[in-house]
C-alpha cells in the first residue's frame, strides 16, 4: 500500500513529510471546532476531509516530490461532496474547490470573472484518477445535516445559503492554514506564536471594573455618562439578538459599550467582542482606550485590524499556486483575540468576500458581541445587503449586534403591514440607552445654525477670528487648501488620512494639549475627526453634509460642557469655491439635512429630527439605490448550485476606488524602519503586518500607480513577499504637516539637490 503526502520537506527519504490522511483528519477536526459555534461542525468536518482528496493522485505526489507540473487537487473533493451529499454537498463544494483560488460563481452567469465557475470545475475535465488508498484512509459519513437551529427568513433564502457557504469556507481555510503552519513549525523546530494564551473575558471585565471605578460623576455631563453605563450594564442578561444604543456624542458610548459587551458575552458564553469603526483614523485611538482600560491585560487582549496587506491572487491557470510555505507567506489575520477593533470596510467587505485571505477570519465573528460604532455611516449604495448581513449574524451565528450612534439610522422593518419602516429591515431591535429623547435634552451642549456661503477667503477669516476652532470639510484637497491659507497662525494644525495612524495620533495629542492649556488651536480636518475622536472646541465650522455628519461635528464642540451652551456654536456653511462642489451623493445628503434643519430648527439633533432625516434620505434614494449593485436581486434569482459568490465580492465595495497601503518610515525612534528591516529575515509576517498598520497610508489606485511608475514606492523583499509590502522610497513626498503628497511623484526637497 502506497503512502501519500500532503506537505513535503527537503528530506528526500520522506521521513518527516506530512502524511495526507493526517492532514485531512487534522483539518477536519480544526474546521469542525471553528464551525461549532454556529452549528455547522458536521458540514465543516466533511469539507476538511475532502478538501485535499485530489492529492491522492500520481501527478500530485510527483509534484510534491519536486516535478514542475501543475495539478488541480481541489476539484476532486468538490465533486465527491456533490455526488454524495446533494444540495448540502454543493454548499461544501464552493469552499472545497476554492480553498486556494477563492470562491467562484456557481455558474458563469454571463459575466467573465477571474475564476472558473463551480459548474465547469465539477465536470472534472482533465483531472487525474484518484488512488484507491483514499477510501481506506478516509471515512466519510453517510449524510451531512444542516446546521442545528438554523432559522430561515423567507425573503433571504439564497442570501442565507451564500452566507453559510462563505462561513464554511472561512472554517476550512483557517483550519487548512493552521495545520499547515503547525506542521512546518514542528519540522523546522520553531515556536508557534499561537501557543500564547489570551486573557479570559472574566479577567478583562475585572480590569475594566477596576478602571471604571476611578471615575466620579462630578459634572452634569459625567452624571449622565454614569447613568448610561449603569443602565446598559443592567440589561446584559437580555437574550442574544439586535440592540441599538442611541446616545448623544460625548455620552461615553465607547467604554459603556465595552462594559455591556463583556457582561453580555460572559452571561451568554460568547467568545469575543468586535468593535466595528467607520474610519481607519480612529481604530488606533479606540484600541488605545481599550488597552488603557484593561490595564496589564490590554496588550494581550486587543487586536487592531484595519489596513490589510493582500497579495495578488493566484493566476487563473494555476489555482494551486499558493502551496505549503508559499501559503504561509500571506499576511492573513484570523481574529482570534478576545477584543477586535476593526473598520467597517474590513468587516463588511470580508462578509461578502471571496479570497481566502479576507475570509479566513469570518468564522470568529460567530458567537461574538459586535458593536457597530457610528452605524449611520454605512454607505447607502450597500445599505440593504449590509442590513441583511447584520440580521443574519444575529439570526444564525449567535451574535448580538449593537447599532451604536448618536444619529440612529431608521433600519427597523415595518412592524405591521402598511406601517412605515425599512423594507427587509431589522426586527426586534432593543434600545439599551435610558430614554434617548430625555438624554439628548440633558446632554444638549451646542447650538447649530446655517450661516450661508463661505468661500475660502471668508472661511480663512472665520478661522483667524477665533483662537480655538475646528473646521471640517468634505475632502482632503479642500482641507489642505484651508490649512495652507492659515498655516502662519498660532496653533494651526492639519489632520488628514494622508497621514499614517501614528502621525495622526501625535497631531491629536498636540491638539488636546493646546486646548487643555488654553492656547490658540486652529485645526482643519476631514470627516475622519467626527467619529469618536475625543476633542472639545468652543466652536466648529462644518461644510454642508448629512445631518449625521453635522451631529458628529457637534460632538467635537463643548464635548464636556466646558462653555455655556449659547456660546458653543456649530456653524454649517456652503463652500463657495467651485472646486469644492460636493459629489452628487453628498449633495443629496446636504439637501436632506437642510430640509430637516428647516423643519426641526429648534432641536435639529433630536432623535425625532434624525429619524425624519433618514426617512427623507431613504425615500429620496429608493430601494434600488440602497442596493446599487443589485446583490440581493442576484441572490433572489439564484439556487444552491448557482450562487454568485465571486460576483458578490466584486460588487460589494464600500469605497469606490480601491485603496492600496503604502508604508512610510515615520518617526525618529526607528520603529518603522526596524519593522521593515525584519521583513527581509522573517518566515511569517502576521505580527509584523499588525505592527506596520501604524505606518500605513492608503492611496487610490491612480495615485498608487503614479508613485510606482516614478519609483517613489518600492516593494520590500519582493522575492519573498511579492508586492504585499510597498514602501515609500522617496521620503521627500511625506510632509510633517500635510502627510503624503502623491500629486508630484518626482518631488525632491531643494536642500537635497546638488548642482
Amino acid at each position: 500500500m502506497r503512502l501519500c503526502y500532503a506537505h513535503s520537506t527537503s528530506k528526500p527519504d520522506c521521513s518527516d513529510w506530512q502524511p495526507l490522511a493526517e492532514h485531512l483528519r487534522n483539518t477536519a477536526q480544526l474546521a469542525a471546532l471553528r464551525a461549532a459555534p454556529f452549528g455547522g461542525a458536521d458540514m465543516a468536518r466533511v469539507a476538511g476531509l475532502l478538501h485535499d482528496i485530489g492529492k491522492y493522485t500520481e501527478e500530485f505526489q510527483r509534484r510534491i516530490a519536486g516535478d514542475a507540473i501543475r495539478v488541480d487537487h481541489a476539484t476532486r473533493g468538490a465533486m465527491l461532496a456533490v455526488e454524495r451529499y446533494g444540495p448540502i454537498g454543493h454548499l461544501l463544494a464552493y469552499a472545497i474547490a476554492g480553498h486556494h483560488a477563492g470562491l467562484a460563481n456557481g455558474t458563469d452567469g454571463g459575466e467573465t470573472r477571474e475564476r472558473t465557475s463551480l459548474r465547469d470545475r465539477l465536470r472534472g475535465v482533465g483531472l487525474p484518477p484518484l488512488f484507491a488508498e483514499w477510501q481506506r484512509e478516509i471515512t466519510l459519513p453517510d449524510s451531512v445535516p444542516h446546521p442545528q437551529g438554523f432559522r430561515s427568513r423567507a425573503d433571504q433564502g439564497s442570501f442565507q445559503l451564500a452566507f453559510l457557504a462563505r462561513m464554511l469556507f472561512s472554517c476550512l481555510v483557517d483550519a487548512d492554514y493552521l495545520d499547515t503552519e503547525a506542521f512546518y513549525d514542528r519540522v523546522e523546530r520553531r515556536a508557534s506564536h499561537r501557543d500564547a494564551s489570551t486573557p479570559a473575558l472574566v479577567d478583562l471585565r475585572s480590569r475594566l471594573d477596576r478602571y471604571l471605578g476611578r471615575f466620579v460623576a462630578d459634572t452634569p455631563v459625567n452624571a449622565v455618562r454614569a447613568d448610561i453605563l449603569r443602565h446598559m450594564r443592567a440589561q446584559a442578561g437580555l437574550d442574544l439578538g439586535l440592540f441599538s444604543l442611541t446616545v448623544p456624542t460625548g455620552g461615553g458610548k465607547t467604554l459603556a459599550s465595552l462594559a455591556f459587551a463583556l457582561d453580555h458575552a460572559i452571561r451568554h458564553g460568547l467568545r469575543r467582542v468586535i468593535f466595528v469603526i467607520p474610519f481607519t483614523s480612529i481604530v488606533e485611538q479606540n484600541a488605545a482606550v481599550f488597552r488603557a482600560a484593561l490595564g496589564d491585560l490590554g496588550d494581550a487582549a486587543v487586536l487592531e485590524h484595519h489596513s490589510a496587506f493582500v497579495a495578488a491572487p493566484p493566476p487563473r491557470d494555476a489555482p494551486d499556486r499558493y502551496q505549503a510555505h508559499e501559503k504561509l507567506r500571506l499576511a492573513m489575520e484570523n481574529w482570534d483575540a478576545p477584543i477586535i477593533v476593526t473598520t467597517a470596510v474590513q468587516f463588511f467587505e470580508s462578509l461578502f468576500a471571496a479570497r481566502p485571505a479576507q475570509c479566513r477570519k469570518l468564522h470568529n465573528i460567530a458567537a461574538s458581541v459586535v458593536i457597530l460604532d457610528e452605524a449611520q455611516t454605512l454607505p447607502l449604495k450597500l445599505l440593504r445587503p449590509s442590513v441583511a448581513a447584520i440580521d443574519e449574524l444575529a439570526r444564525n451565528y449567535r451574535c448580538s449586534v449593537v447599532l451604536c450612534t448618536a444619529t440612529q439610522p431608521a433600519l427597523e422593518a415595518p412592524k405591521f403591514e402598511g406601517a412605515r419602516g425599512f423594507e427587509g429591515g431589522l426586527e426586534k431591535v432593543r434600545e439599551l440607552a435610558p430614554e434617548p429623547a430625555q438624554l439628548f435634552r440633558r446632554l444638549e451642549r451646542v447650538r447649530v445654525r446655517h450661516i450661508g456661503v463661505l468661500d475660502d477667503a471668508a472661511l480663512a477669516a472665520q478661522m483667524r477670528a477665533r483662537e480655538q476652532v475646528l473646521c471640517i470639510v468634505n475632502n482632503r484637497r479642500h482641507a489642505r487648501a484651508v490649512y495652507q491659507a492659515m498655516a502662519d497662525l498660532p496653533g494651526a494644525r492639519h489632520l488628514t488620512t494622508l497621514m499614517c495612524a501614528r502621525h495622526r495620533s501625535e497631531v491629536l495629542a498636540e491638539v488636546r494639549g493646546m486646548l487643555k492649556r488654553g492656547e490658540p488651536c486652529r485645526l482643519v480636518a476631514t470627516s475622519l475627526i467626527e467619529a469618536g475622536v475625543d476633542v472639545s472646541f468652543p466652536a466648529v465650522l462644518r461644510a454642508e453634509a448629512g445631518l449625521d455628519s453635522i451631529a458628529q461635528a457637534a460632538g467635537r464642540c463643548n464635548r464636556n460642557g466646558e462653555w455655556p451652551v449659547a456660546q458653543s456654536e456649530v456653524l454649517v456653511f456652503d463652500p463657495g469655491n467651485d472646486e469644492w462642489v460636493p459629489p452628487p451623493e453628498l449633495k443629496q445628503f446636504a439637501q436632506a439635512a437642510r430640509e430637516t434643519l428647516r423643519q426641526h430648527g429648534d432641536d435639529p439633533l433630536s432623535p425625532a429630527a434624525v429619524e425624519a432625516y433618514f426617512r427623507t434620505l431613504y425615500w429620496q434614494k429608493g430601494d434600488q439605490q440602497l442596493d446599487a449593485g443589485n446583490l440581493l436581486g442576484l441572490l433572489r434569482n439564484s439556487r444552491t448550485d448557482s450562487l454568485p459568490m465571486e460576483t458578490l465580492a466584486a460588487k460589494f465595495r464600500m469605497i469606490d476606488s480601491a485603496q492600496k497601503p503604502v508604508i512610510v518610515l515615520y518617526g525618529d525612534d526607528g520603529d518603522a524602519k526596524g519593522l521593515v528591516d525584519s521583513l527581509y529575515h522573517a518566515d511569517k509576517v502576521g505580527g509584523i503586518a499588525r505592527r506596520l498598520q501604524r505606518y500605513l497610508v492608503q492611496l487610490p489606485d491612480k495615485a498608487f500607480g503614479a508613485l510606482c511608475g516614478a519609483g517613489a514606492i518600492q516593494a520590500v523583499a519582493p522575492e519573498k513577499w511579492g508586492e504585499q509590502f510597498m514602501l515609500l522610497a522617496n521620503a521627500d513626498l511625506y510632509d510633517h504637516r500635510l502627510g503624503l503628497n502623491s500629486d508630484n511623484a518626482t518631488f525632491v526637497r531643494s536642500e537635497r539637490l546638488t548642482w
